[in-house]
């Protein structure tokens, strides 16, 4: 192996071993991540995670996981319970694939979330990111688990920038392969993602009480500032994705169909209103009755 290759190899092995003691001092004593949940439990968590803060979604997914423990169990429900359920935790098409994949795995896999990277890629919204995460722990697999905190993590430590890509690239994924351990590949995907969320945050990050911090080239450079396209964040207040939800919350809250004119109280824009319903619609997230509309049956 050339000398350069060498010491790259040696770099990476020193960051995943103090990643590694540092994650099982801090780490987040989550649900998902107690030894004795299930894979479905991790299925639903990923799901749930998606685009969504942890604090949001603990309460969701102890609810779910009582009263679905197993996929049979969601897929006996109809799709609208699902929705009901998801409440307030947003893009609620989340709920819709995961009631879709339930009834796969009940039907196609004899109730068992599969483990096969390429299988679980076959689910209703399971896309590469989740099905690396459910695979690795779940199933303990050695997968690069490339989330927002795990790629902000690589680009600031090994490429010196302060944020990744908006998509991942093919570099991105091959250097995430090379750091990867062959050895508690599972663990550095956990801890460097945890290290992320509580550390190597995007606004501020606490650089000094980084466990690698002497090995992270973005900090050695002196911080450079962001050269790439703007970041922005995902405005919600006054767009259809506020009025989607407010609709989509007064059917979940109604045990009975929902009159058209009760919806009209909800937002004052009618235009606005109704291309929000229309898109509902569409999304096969709500469904005209005779009275109204409702939740799928």
């Amino acid at each position: 192996m050339p000398t350069h290759s060498r010491s790259q190899a040696e770099s990476a092995a020193v960051i995943v071993a103090a990643v590694a003691a540092w994650f099982d001092q801090h780490a987040r004593p989550l649900p998902w991540r107690d030894p004795t949940c299930s894979a479905w439990g991790v299925l639903v968590s990923e799901f749930m995670l998606q685009q969504t803060p942890v604090a949001r979604v603990l309460e969701p997914w102890r609810r779910w996981i009582e009263r679905w423990p197993t996929p049979g169990a969601l897929a006996m429900e109809p799709a609208g319970e699902a929705i009901r359920a998801w409440g307030r935790l947003g893009y609620p098409r989340r709920a819709l694939r995961l009631h879709a994949a339930a009834a796969i795995i009940d039907d196609r896999h004899g109730g068992e979330v599969p483990s096969d990277v390429a299988t679980l890629r076959e689910l209703p919204g399971v896309g590469e990111y989740t099905a690396a995460a459910v695979a690795s722990f779940a199933f303990g697999q050695a997968h690069p688990v490339l989330d927002t905190n795990v790629r902000r993590v690589l680009a600031r430590v090994f490429e010196g920038v302060e944020f990744p890509s908006k998509t991942p690239t093919a570099a991105e994924r091959g250097l995430a392969a090379r750091v990867m351990p062959t050895s508690g590949a599972a663990r550095w995907a956990a801890g460097s993602m945890e290290l992320g969320a509580l550390i190597c945050t995007a606004a501020k990050p606490r650089c000094t009480s980084c466990p690698i911090a002497g090995h992270c080239a973005w900090l050695a450079a002196g911080q450079p500032s962001h050269t790439g396209p703007p970041r922005r964040g995902q405005a919600y207040a006054g767009t259809d994705r506020q009025v989607r939800g407010l609709l989509l919350q007064a059917l979940r809250e109604a045990e009975e169909p929902v009159p058209a004119g009760r919806l009209d109280l909800v937002w004052p824009d009618a235009v606005q209103r109704q291309r929000a319903l229309d898109s509902l619609l569409s999304d096969s997230l709500i469904v005209p009755d005779s009275d109204g509309y409702s939740l799928p049956l």
